[in-house]
């Protein structure tokens, strides 16, 4: 027998509630995504260059999050995806962060390879184009920021825009550098910094993509204080097969069964262990399943 309630609408309106501030997002960062490469090619700077591949990942990063919500609401209403296609977010999540790694390493390599002979970079319109840059970022940053906290899916777009502010900061120092010192090893310098800087959070995000992918129990859960909690409901002896995991972004799911006392009412214990999910772990999916002792057994009360 089972309990829960809201059966997936908080995760699907995590991600779709932000959808107006993606798309946003996603027209500003690529229309000055095209400046910014082009500007690259033309001074021939790898920080600048580093910056139009961050754009790019941030650009697809946030078509990949908005292709997600859109599939995954459409999911929600077909009888055989029983979840929908929530686990789209979690996929467009891994992927962001597959992708910026790539774009960093990128980086690296190029970095090192310039140190032997870097290549003159006029620093007037590699200045101008990363304050363009900086600003086109910080309001990204200041529309995502919000998602960030609810879904794993704005949470990847977020961090790959985050990056890009990094990025843009430091192709700023690089021009200003060369601008007053005509020192050129500056430009691959920063590139690699960006990168490095860049690189911790990415691996943040693809740890947290694959817990959910291999349905861990939440970082944030305590599966023995969930345990403990299930068997303190009155009427319910022992506590057994308990699972608990992440769908989504706001979707915490579990599975337990519960051995009953002979007098216990079912309705009673599966309410107040829905309740005590919902109000103690905020688990709002839970599949319960009774195991009613029988009249000759005998029922001891759990030691947890």
């Amino acid at each position: 027998m089972g309990a829960g309630h809201d059966h997936g609408g908080q995760a699907l309106r995590a991600g779709a509630a932000h959808r107006g501030r993606l798309w946003w997002a996603a027209g500003l960062l690529a229309a000055f995504m095209l400046v910014e490469g082009a500007t690259a090619l033309l001074t021939g700077s790898l920080a600048l260059l580093s910056d139009a591949g961050h754009m790019f990942t941030d650009v697809l990063g946030i078509a990949m999050a908005l292709a997600a919500i859109h599939a995954a609401g459409r999911a929600a209403t077909d009888s055989q995806r029983t979840f929908g296609l929530y686990r789209l977010e979690v996929l467009a999540a891994l992927a962001n962060a597959l992708l910026l790694t790539g774009v960093a390493i990128y980086v690296l390599i190029e970095a090192v390879r310039r140190f032997a002979d870097p290549p003159p970079v006029p620093a007037g319109p590699m200045l101008i184009v990363a304050t363009g840059g900086l600003l086109i970022n910080i309001v990204a940053f200041l529309l995502l920021r919000s998602g960030a906290r609810e879904s794993i899916n704005v949470r990847g777009a977020y961090l790959e825009v985050v990056g890009d502010l990094l990025g843009s900061a430091g192709v700023i120092v690089a021009a200003g550098i060369i601008a007053i010192t005509g020192w050129s090893y500056a430009d691959p310098i920063v590139a690699v910094l960006v990168a490095l800087m860049i690189l911790p959070r990415t691996f943040a995000l693809g740890r947290a993509a694959v817990r959910i992918l291999v349905q861990a129990a939440p970082e944030r859960l305590d599966v023995g204080e969930v345990r403990s909690r299930l068997a303190a409901v009155p009427g319910v002896c022992d506590v057994h097969d308990l699972h608990v995991w992440t769908l989504t972004s706001g979707m915490d799911v579990a599975s337990a069964h519960l051995s009953l006392e002979p007098s216990a009412e079912l309705g009673t214990v599966l309410a107040t262990a829905r309740e005590a999910l919902h109000e103690d772990f905020a688990i709002d999916h839970a599949t319960l399943q009774v195991e009613p002792v029988g009249a000759g057994g005998r029922c001891t009360p759990a030691g947890w």
